[in-house]
This record gives structure tokens, C-alpha cells and sequence, in this order.
């Protein structure tokens, strides 16, 4: 399983330097310089220089440095990808892909030790998820909710019923084939209330985190996807009862009441691996209610 953490992943306009800087102090897992979505056309050039010396700069700390590049089908999508294979930032996110061959394309101009993360926006990518997810040297999907909706003309309301089918299948890909799973943005940057649900909603989906947009989104993500003092208490008396000799070497035990089998061990195990990886960066059990 997976321990590095990814609650929060900020996309910045990798065009504003200001923005740049500022992102070497906040409290986010993971940085996405973007030079597609957010990037004017006649800024692209600047965008890529800027991420690329971003990128051999460093000063990012523990936060994992990703650029999203544009597609290979546009005027700045080679240069981006050439650039980026000499600057080697943590993992190269790729938007538009509908396939497994495009993962096979965008894989051949990314070198070994760079991941590989892709855009899950668009109608044929998610009716070819499982091949999208099972391509050798994919490292993670992430949901474009955004172009996706605009794509399918759908109208999403404060419980995104349309996408819910997509949000539960993309994570049970992301699984099935040992990726990560980021959920998409929430455009309403002043509703906290409504982040917050949405936030809940995707950590009950099984996301590891969520995409942003905005920096004042940062903290309440990470409390969404911490796991809850109650999540961390439940995973220690869980550990604690398979380690008692009594227990050796059994599948399944009572505890507390409930019926425990040695995969709720597993889960326990990682979810404490998290903790102890959080604690490291002097994070501490979230409040919120627990999500089991």
C-alpha cells in the first residue's frame, strides 16, 4: 500500500513565479505546476522555463513536485515533455488520455525515476479505465472533473450524483493495478462548507487525496484525508489483537465486539505506516467524524 502522502495536491499556473515561491512554504503534500488549463497560450514557453528551473531550484521540501504538460496533440506538448525529461521533477501529469496507448506514448518520453500520473477527463477515458490503469508505468489517476462534465453536458449538483458511478470505478481501478487515486477540483473556492462535504465524500470514495485550486483549500483537505483520532485508535487495537498469542496465526478474530480478518489488518498497518509518515511532518490525528 501506498504511505507517501497526497491529501492535498495544489495546481498553480506554473506562469507566476510569485505563486512558485509561495508554494515552497505551504502546507500541501503535492505541488502541480501547470502548464496546460491555466497557462495563456502566448505564456506557455515562459510557464515551462519557469517550472523546469522551478524543478532544479528545488527548496519544495517533503512536497512532491509534479508539472501537468500539454497534450502531445498540441503545439507545446513535445517541447514540454523534452524539457521536463532533462529537469526530472517528481512525476509528469498528463491530461486528455483516453487509453492505454496514450499512456504507452506519454510513458516513452518519460524517463525511468520520473513518474507518470494521468488525467482520468474525458468520456473514452472512462469507459477504458481498467486498461488506462493496468498500462505498465502508470503511477497514478487523477480526476478532471471539470472538462469531464463539459464533455458529457452533464449537470452536476452538491452531491455530484452524475459522477458518482466514476468517482467509486476510478478508485476501484486505481486499486485494482496499485495506483494512486486523486479526486478533482471544487470550483467554489468561499463555500467552505460545501469543500468540506466534498472532501468527506471523496475520502469515503477511497481517494488518497484531492486536487485543488486554490491555497486556502490546503488545510481543510488535509484534515478531510487524515485519518481521525478515533481511524488511529481502531488500527492500534487492531494491530495489538493480532500480535497476542492467542490470535497466532488465525484469519479472522473477535474484537470489540466485531469480526476482524487479517486484510483489516493490512488496512490497519498502513493506515499507521500514514500516521507515523504524518508525524514525521508534525501532523497530528485529525478530528473529524470517523470515516468507518
Amino acid at each position: 500500500m501506498i504511505v507517501r502522502p497526497r491529501r492535498s495536491a495544489l495546481y498553480l499556473p506554473a506562469s507566476n513565479a510569485r505563486a512558485i515561491e509561495k508554494a515552497r512554504g505551504l502546507p500541501c503534500d503535492v505541488v502541480i505546476l501547470d502548464l496546460e488549463d491555466s497557462v495563456a497560450p502566448d505564456a506557455k514557453a515562459t510557464a515551462r522555463a519557469r517550472a523546469v528551473a522551478a524543478v532544479h531550484e528545488g527548496g519544495f521540501g517533503t512536497r512532491e513536485l509534479v508539472v501537468r504538460v500539454n497534450g502531445l496533440t498540441t503545439p507545446w506538448g513535445a517541447d514540454d515533455l523534452a524539457a521536463l525529461a532533462a529537469a526530472m521533477p517528481d512525476a509528469v501529469l498528463v491530461p486528455k488520455v483516453d487509453g492505454a496507448d496514450d499512456v504507452a506514448t506519454y510513458r516513452a518520453h518519460v524517463p525511468d525515476g520520473t513518474g507518470l500520473w494521468a488525467m482520468v477527463e474525458t468520456a473514452r477515458s472512462v469507459l477504458r479505465l481498467d486498461a488506462i490503469a493496468s498500462a505498465p508505468g502508470l503511477d497514478a489517476l487523477v480526476l478532471g472533473t471539470n472538462d469531464l462534465a463539459k464533455e458529457m453536458r452533464a449537470r452536476v449538483d452538491d452531491d455530484r450524483t452524475v459522477f458518482l458511478g466514476v468517482l467509486a470505478m476510478a478508485v476501484a481501478a486505481a486499486r485494482a493495478h496499485g495506483l494512486v487515486a486523486l479526486d478533482g477540483v471544487y470550483n467554489a473556492i468561499d463555500d467552505a462548507e460545501g469543500f468540506a462535504r466534498e472532501c468527506a465524500q471523496g475520502a469515503m470514495f477511497g481517494f488518497e487525496g484531492k486536487t485543488l485550486i486554490h491555497p486556502t483549500q490546503i488545510g481543510a483537505c488535509n484534515i478531510g484525508f487524515s485519518p481521525s483520532a478515533i481511524e488511529v485508535e481502531w488500527a492500534r487495537t487492531v494491530v495489538a489483537a493480532f500480535d497476542m498469542a492467542d490470535h497466532a496465526g488465525k484469519g479472522a478474530i473477535r474484537v470489540e465486539g466485531r469480526m476482524v480478518e487479517r486484510l483489516h489488518l493490512e488496512e490497519a498497518r498502513a493506515l499507521l505506516d500514514l500516521v507515523a509518515m504524518l508525524a514525521t511532518r508534525g501532523v497530528r490525528a485529525a478530528e473529524p467524524p470517523s470515516r468507518n
